[in-house]
């Protein structure tokens, strides 16, 4: 009876014993229950009557009760031994004899379930015995599939049976070899199963139990089966085996040494008569280069099964790591490297990437890789799947990409290129810049490592991309400013996950930071060495006056990185190195530093400054001290060497230039720091113990104790010179000054110029905040200056030298004038070399680099000028310079001198009175030297500095206040300085004009600011002068234009200008004097009306303003004078016989007086401060003069429509126009003779209620002045439109308010008492006061 919980047959029940009955129950109990008979189920499965279906049933009555009742059956089945084994015979009986694969797989389901049932070893054996006993008979190979099925399982399942199977089943190892020889697949497939389960249960332990000649037998079989194998199932099975067996290093070897299919059949034979030596002894003489294996796996990964591929390359990479120069060959020669890229180009699976990835980075190390240009071949392939793989999320993928492209770059031979054109490099670039930019920053370090390898010489394309360079250089850059600085805060925080935590991150971000800084160095050698190749340096495609100023060219490149150093590198590493100090980063970091200064020369004395300023100085050092002291570091010591030595040396470069004894200066200084900074590794704090120390004589010119010191006395200056104080001013001093006095104790040694100089300036500098110095110092330090051929090569320039050596007398008399003499000089050539460097650096800002010069030069004229403050005697050198040197020399210092003249000090009358003695001096050795011929044939010396002492002279004249005490009399050095001045400027040639312009307006200045009681004097000793009067003839007769000289042939508008004033103020004063005349000065009337008439907009008005001023000179005079004689044209006065009127006005004539009062109109709506007030004087001249000679004309020149014209374009131009004092004494000349042109409205309206509308408290003096005037006109002038009794009103009562303010009197204007100084030509103003009377 059997049914669906009941498993008995009544047939034969009856017989069984009711101890082989029970009920099995669930083992989570409730009902549903298996009453079964074990006796009647053996007799069933033994049992040929009762058919398949009920045995069927019965199997899976079975294994559902042994599925529910955990230990039911197991109980019967150990009431004995025999029946258990019976049992499980049955079973096995029944698994070889049945062909129905339902039931074959259901019998294997209960005998896998029997035994986990059973967990008897005895049952373990038995099974194994059976299947063995099954395997042993050849003749039953179709049976022996549901064995294997069966065996696999069970070691699948059953724990420790593969333990078991493998260490007391040999012989059934040696059946499941020669299974793998026979043609079915299927058979093969479950005889790998087993395999692939013995080799992979418990992490493989049981496999290294298996004895090694089957487990090579296995390899070989495998590879062969491998090699043949059709069905995907066996192939899968195969190449799991395969991988398992590749992880074992002594599997790995035969598996390479498998033979290829030419030798199967023999070995075939060999297995099945189990000659195992013979196979061993072949495989050992099988080459790698013949391996099978490589191209096994090459099929692989030809297929299209992604997880074949992804099997098959973690299986070359298996094989790769336990040797890759062992077994990199046979893959290479396969062309596995060519696969492998073609896989990268056509798969986006990250897994397979990744394989594909790690098989190449391995094969890399062969260099049979790159010589068969695997890598040019799959260039291409690998940039364009690792752009896309840098889009994935798998970070590990990314870095193992990168990191396969950086061997490709590090190991590709120099003589093969990997991209010969741009377009590939561009992609590359592209793909790295990619991979910097990862957020993940071990990728982007992996990214930076293969930017390293890019940035050499044998990979850029011809022509260079030097665009992608600064893109990569730019994007490292940007990666590198984006990171979060670890605090030291940060550092010290407490707790072990945090700090574990932290000390991750900050040793990625160092990593990243010394992988950037080594980045950075490649890319700076890679522009030395584009730099050093023509071709490389010039890109062919681009013109060649295009090449400075393209993008792509390598000053470009050169330019981004000295900015992203600049900007980013130097903070970035140098706040990070106040957290931790890192060797390695910081060699790196100076190295990088190092090659900036070979990269851009132009532009370095500006970086070296900026890095001295900055305190690299101190810094380097200090690295140098606290990490390469004891021959540590050697690398760093090295590298911090290199950077301080070319810091040094561009800093000397700018103040010393490379010629002569400044050049044998630099070599001196260089080979010291060459060979005593290695060894200088000690802390700032010892120094001055190093300067202190007693030293010998010195052996070596460079090394020994002494040159030690002398490198710490460079040292100190150059840093000093920046502003980087390392040593406190007092200690420096001392120190210096005790090795100033131990190197002259030693007698035979002297200190090198270089070192001798350094000294100097740290004296200089430091002297402030030191003690004066007493007369044993003082003499040691002029022994040491002396012992120098040329102080020149000693001198820097810095005011603090000069301050130092003027302020003891000992020095400044011994070394003050050479000290002056260099300041002068350095400072033309410091300025020039600036300005050199500005043009350098490519800045267009010519306004501010001008700007920038004049303020440098005010600068260092003012520091002279502090120093004459301080020290009077200094003037004195300054005026021997300008007397007795160059011209050059002479002239900077005559700049000087005129500053400290026009500076308005309270000590200037009293210099003024020092420098006239000693200028007399110099005009009196100029008069005597050149006695008996003309200025101009003497001594070149003296000549050139004679224009230089006039102009002294001159600013002397205008700084001497006109009321001060020199003025009170006209004898002494005034009235003599006048007549060797008027002496001198008789004997020049008249084409001397630099020596005569200042003559002449120094003559010129004494006149007009000569006290009244004075002028006497001064003008007969001019008058008297004949050489003098025909100087200025030569002069003034140059001017008349010739139709055949050139306009170069005639004299300068200054020089004429001089010479018009100097005429008008002797006209002027002869006048008032009767001064004798002892030669009259022509001078033609027309040629002057006809300069101010037609030639007045090509004429200079400072020119202009000197002819109107001797016109109102003659004017005054009648146009008669014994100075000038005055003649005319018949332009001006018509044809003779002359009429009544043009006699009177002779030689002015009718027409002259219309033409000068129409050039007079003319000039006033100049709006020229001097040529205005001119105008309107010389214009109350002209009146005055026609006033006197004949009232028709002067009533005809005021009256004029011209005259309203005028007046109507003056009051158009605003109240700031018609309130000048010059206009309003206009108004007053016109009511006073009577014009009609001037009326009460709108003219003179206009004027009262400006007036009324600033203020009378608003106006100048001179305006108040000029008003009073004009008020007091309108009352007593008859107007043809009168005013009302209102308009009268107002008149008066803006007269009682002007009273109110001032007194009526004549107005001195305040600027009367100055001097202006245009261009060369220093003026009077008080020649311009209007005249008031």
């Amino acid at each position: 009876m059997m049914t669906a919980d009941i498993l008995v047959c009544d047939k034969i029940h009856f017989r069984h014993d009711p101890k082989w009955s029970g009920y099995l129950m669930p083992s989570e109990g409730g009902g549903g229950g298996l009453l079964i008979c074990v006796a009647c189920v053996i007799e069933m499965l033994e049992s040929k009557d009762i058919s398949s279906v009920r045995k069927t049933f019965a199997m899976s009555a079975i294994s559902g009760a042994l599925k529910c009742s955990s230990g039911g059956l197991r109980e019967l089945l150990r009431q004995d031994y025999q029946v258990s084994m019976r049992f499980t015979a049955s079973l096995l009986g029944m698994l070889h004899t049945t062909e129905d694969p339902v039931i074959e797989e259901k019998v294997q389901q209960v005998l896998v379930q029997l035994m986990l049932e059973l967990q008897s070893e005895v049952s373990f054996h038995f099974v194994l015995d059976e299947i063995n006993k099954q395997l042993s008979d050849q003749l039953k190979v179709k049976g022996f599939l549901p064995s294997y099925n069966l065996l696999g399982t069970l070691v699948e399942t059953v724990p420790n049976l593969a333990h078991c199977l493998v260490t007391q089943y040999v012989p059934l190892l040696e059946h499941l070899c020669s299974a793998l020889l026979y043609p079915d697949e299927a058979l093969k497939s479950s005889v790998l199963y087993v395999w692939l389960k013995l080799f992979g249960t418990a992490g493989g332990s049981a496999a290294q139990s298996i004895p090694l000649g089957i487990r090579e037998r296995v390899c070989i079989l495998l590879s062969q089966t491998l090699a043949n194998a059709g069905s995907v199932h066996l192939i899968k099975n195969c190449v799991g085996l395969l991988w398992l067996l590749v992880q074992q290093g002594e599997m790995v070897s035969v598996l390479m040494k498998s033979p290829d299919s030419k030798m199967v059949c023999d070995e075939n034979q060999n297995i099945h008569t189990g000659n195992s030596q013979t196979i061993c002894q072949h495989q050992e003489q099988q080459p790698l280069d013949h391996s099978h294996l490589p191209l096994i796996l090459k099929q692989l990964l030809l297929s299209g099964d992604e997880v074949l591929q992804v099997t098959s390359a973690k299986c070359i990479a298996a094989v790769l790591v336990h040797s890759p120069s062992q077994y990199s060959a046979p893959f290479i020669k396969a062309d596995i490297p060519e696969f492998l890229f073609d896989r990268l180009s056509s798969t986006s699976s990250e897994v397979l990437l990744w394989s594909a990835y790690s098989c190449l980075v391995l094969l890399t190390e062969d260099p049979l890789f790159f010589s068969q240009c695997h890598s040019i071949y799959g260039i291409e392939s690998l940039v364009r799947s690792l752009t896309e793989a840098l889009q994935l999320s798998n970070l590990e993928v990314q870095k193992q990409g990168l990191l396969l492209l950086t061997e490709i770059l590090e190991r590709q031979p120099p003589s093969v290129r990997l991209f010969s054109s741009g377009p590939g490099f561009v992609a590359v670039s592209e793909a790295v810049i990619a991979g910097v930019s990862s957020p993940c920053l071990l990728v982007a370090t992996q990214g930076v490592s293969a930017a390293t390898a890019l940035f050499r010489l044998n990979h850029q394309s011809q022509p260079v991309q030097y665009t992608e360079l600064e893109r990569l250089v730019e994007a490292i850059t940007i990666r590198f400013s984006g990171l979060p600085l670890l605090s030291s805060a940060h550092q010290r925080s407490s707790g072990h996950v945090k700090m574990s935590g932290l000390s991750t991150t900050a040793s990625r971000f160092e990593a990243f930071l010394l992988q950037a800084l080594v980045c950075f160095q490649a890319v700076c050698r890679l522009a030395e060495d584009c730099a050093s190749e023509p071709v490389l340096k010039e890109n062919a495609f681009t013109a060649p006056d295009k090449h400075s100023h393209a993008q792509d060219s390598m000053e470009s490149l050169c330019h981004c990185l000295l900015r992203c150093c600049d900007s980013i590198w130097i903070p970035t590493v140098t706040r990070t190195c106040e957290c931790a100090l890192n060797a390695q980063i910081l060699q790196y970091f100076y190295s990088v530093l190092s090659s900036q200064f070979t990269l851009l020369p132009p532009l370095m004395p500006v970086f070296a400054n900026k890095l001295a300023s900055s305190g690299f100085f101190r810094l380097a050092l200090e690295h140098k001290g606290l990490l390469c002291a004891g021959n540590r570091n050697p690398e760093l010591n090295a590298s911090c060497c290199g950077f301080l030595q070319k810091l040094s040396m561009c800093l000397l470069s700018q103040s010393d230039p490379a010629s002569g004894s400044k050049k044998h200066d630099v070599e001196e200084v260089e080979n010291v720091l060459l060979y005593n900074l290695p060894s200088l590794c000690c802390r700032l704090s010892d120094w001055p113990s190093l300067l202190y120390e007693a030293s010998g004589r010195q052996l070596c010119e460079y090394k020994g104790p002494r040159a030690t010191q002398y490198c710490l006395v460079i040292m100190l200056h150059l840093a000093l010179q920046q502003g980087d104080r390392l040593l406190p001013d007092q200690t420096v001093f001392s120190s210096v000054m005790w090795l100033l006095h131990s190197v002259q104790d030693q007698g035979s040694c002297d200190l090198p110029r270089s070192v001798l100089r350094s000294a100097l300036y740290l004296l200089a500098v430091t002297q402030d905040k030191s003690q004066s110095l007493d007369r044993a110092p003082l003499n040691c330090i002029s022994k040491a200056l002396s012992s120098c051929q040329s102080f020149s090569s000693l001198y820097i320039h810095h005011p603090a030298l000069l301050h130092f050596i003027f302020r003891y007398p000992e020095l400044a008399e011994k070394f003050g004038p050479l000290v002056l003499e260099l300041w002068l000089n350095n400072r033309a050539q410091h300025t020039d070399a600036e300005q050199s460097m500005a043009v350098m650096q490519g800045e267009k800002r010519e306004d501010h680099e001008e700007e920038t010069h004049n303020q440098e030069a005010d600068t260092e004229t003012e520091e002279l000028v502090t120093l004459i403050e301080k020290h009077p005697a200094v003037i004195l050198i300054l005026l021997d310079m300008l007397c007795t040197r160059e011209a050059p020399l002479a002239e900077r210092a005559l700049g000087v001198l005129e500053v400290q003249l026009c500076g308005k000090r309270e000590y200037e009358v009293d210099l003024c009175s020092r420098l006239r003695p000693a200028l007399l001096q110099a005009l009196q050795r100029f008069s005597v030297e050149n006695v008996g011929h003309v200025l101009g044939e003497g001594h070149t010396k003296q000549l050139n500095s004679l224009p230089l002492v006039l102009k002294l002279l001159c600013v002397t004249q205008a700084s001497d206040p006109p009321l001060s005490s020199s003025y009170s009399k006209m004898d002494g050095v005034l009235f003599k300085l006048l007549y060797h001045v008027s002496n001198i400027a008789g004997r020049l040639r008249p084409t001397n004009t630099k020596s005569l312009l200042p003559a002449l307006n120094y003559l010129y200045c004494c006149l007009s600011l000569c006290p009244s009681h004075c002028t006497d004097r001064a003008v007969s000793t001019l008058l008297s002068n004949t050489g003098l009067m025909d100087q200025l003839q030569t002069v003034l007769s140059s001017c008349s234009p010739t139709p055949c000289l050139p306009p170069s042939a005639f004299p300068p508008s200054s020089l004429l200008c001089c010479s018009n004033l100097l005429l008008s103020s002797l006209i002027k004063l002869q006048r008032v004097h009767s001064a004798q005349v002892h030669k009259s000065i022509s001078w033609r009337l027309d040629t002057a009306v006809q300069q101010l008439l037609v030639q007045k907009r090509n004429t200079d008005d400072l020119l202009l303003v000197s002819y109107l001023r001797l016109l109102q000179a003659l004017l005054d005079a009648d146009l008669v004078s014994a100075v000038v004689c005055v003649s005319t044209g018949p332009g001006l006065v018509g044809p003779r016989p002359l009429g009544v009127q043009d006699g009177a006005l002779y030689p002015l004539g009718c027409r002259g007086a219309q033409f000068l009062s129409s050039a007079l109109s003319g000039l006033l709506l100049q709006k020229h401060e001097l040529l205005l007030r001119a105008s309107v004087n010389c214009l109350s001249s002209l009146l005055g003069f026609l006033q006197r000679k004949s009232h028709i004309t002067v009533k005809y020149v005021v009256c004029q429509p011209w005259t309203r014209f005028l007046l109507y374009c003056l009051l158009s131009s605003g109240e700031s126009c018609f309130l000048h004092p010059a206009i309003l004494r206009l108004f007053t000349l016109l009511l006073l003779h009577s014009s009609t042109a001037v009326l009460w409205e709108p003219d003179l309206l206009r004027v009262m209620e400006a007036v009324e509308r600033r203020g009378v408290k608003e106006l100048s003096q001179e305006a108040a002045q000029a008003l009073r005037l004009l008020l007091t006109q309108i009352q007593s002038s008859a107007l043809q439109c009168p005013p009302t009794e209102g308009h009268k009103l107002r008149v008066r009562n803006m007269m009682e308010e002007l009273n109110l303010q001032s007194p009526a009197k004549s107005c001195v204007s305040s600027v009367s008492s100055n001097i202006l100084h245009v261009s060369d030509v220093s003026i009077c103003l008080s020649d311009f006061t209007l005249t008031l009377d």
